[in-house]
């Protein structure tokens, strides 16, 4: 009886190793994966932290060129401003009796006709036709 139960607790034993080792080799594994998901989580936040980097200069240059915008705009209005008043002041003196006369004698000598200088200059053909009667000497 000793034999069997030697035999038995023999047997109990093999298997008993055989489980053991069947459980280091699956810790083992699981070891393995631990690590590679480990590897990825670290490949993934290095990834998360360069997006963030890259966002945030995004933002900062978005930031800077609105400025830009900002700055180009106000520069544009005041040209505009500038731009008008220019623009106002030379239709002012295109109106003006003196240069109306000079454009007139000027297009007459250039041997423009009646009607054209009073098309150019927006005054009526007479106008046009007395400026030019006292002019002549």
């Amino acid at each position: 009886m000793s034999l069997a139960l030697l035999i038995i607790l023999s047997i109990v034993e093999v298997l008993l190793l055989g489980a053991l080792a069947l459980f280091f080799l699956r810790l083992r594994r699981s070891e393995e994966l631990l690590q590679e998901l480990q590897s990825r989580q670290d490949d993934f936040l290095a990834r998360l932290r360069f997006n963030a980097e890259l966002e945030d200069e995004l933002m900062a240059s978005f930031g800077e060129r609105q400025n830009q915008l900002a700055r180009l705009g106000h520069s544009l209005d005041s040209r505009i401003a500038e731009l008008t008043r220019l623009v106002d002041k030379a239709e002012r003196m295109s109106q003006s009796p003196a240069v109306l006369r000079r454009m007139i004698l000027d297009g007459h000598r250039q041997g423009k006709s009646n009607r054209q200088l009073a098309k150019a200059t927006g005054l009526a053909l007479d106008e046009v036709e007395l400026i030019l009667t006292e002019a002549k000497p």
